[in-house]
């Protein structure tokens, strides 16, 4: 089950990311904050990019699934700024046309870090290496 869901997590970021790229540059573009000193067209580009290749790595880097789940969940955390600032800003995009339902919008996130975090089975791996009892050499 955790395989199917890191697939469609793979397969999410990597629709996500080509639609950065084609159809939908110009609506991530009204979701870049205005206080970013980067030019909006090149995070959109960049963040399509990584986006395209957090996909891929989830869905044919089984071996190294843990890994690229901090990987992913950490991208999550980092474009949340972007999420707040279309709330803050008050920008209509990708449908979202009402502080209601940019808020909203907001409470999906943490739902991203932790589907990333599950599927991958990052946070049972976190979990396992707290609970195993430190190794010291008597010698």
């Amino acid at each position: 089950m955790r395989t199917a869901f890191r697939i469609a997590l793979g397969l999410f970021l990597l629709l996500a990311g080509v639609s950065h790229l084609t159809v939908n540059r110009v609506a991530f573009l009204a979701q870049v904050p205005t206080w970013l000193p980067i030019d909006g067209d090149v995070v959109v580009v960049a963040s399509g990019m990584v986006e395209i290749a957090l996909g891929l790595s989830l869905v044919v880097l089984g071996r190294y699934r843990v890994q690229v789940g901090w990987i992913v969940a950490a991208f999550f955390v980092a474009i949340f700024p972007g999420n707040i600032s279309q709330l803050v800003t008050h920008t209509d995009s990708f449908g979202l046309n009402t502080d209601l339902a940019r808020s909203i919008r907001l409470l999906f996130q943490p739902l991203l870090v932790i589907w990333a975090l599950w599927s991958t089975g990052a946070w049972q791996s976190w979990r396992a290496r707290r609970r195993r009892p430190a190794h010291h050499d008597s010698q």
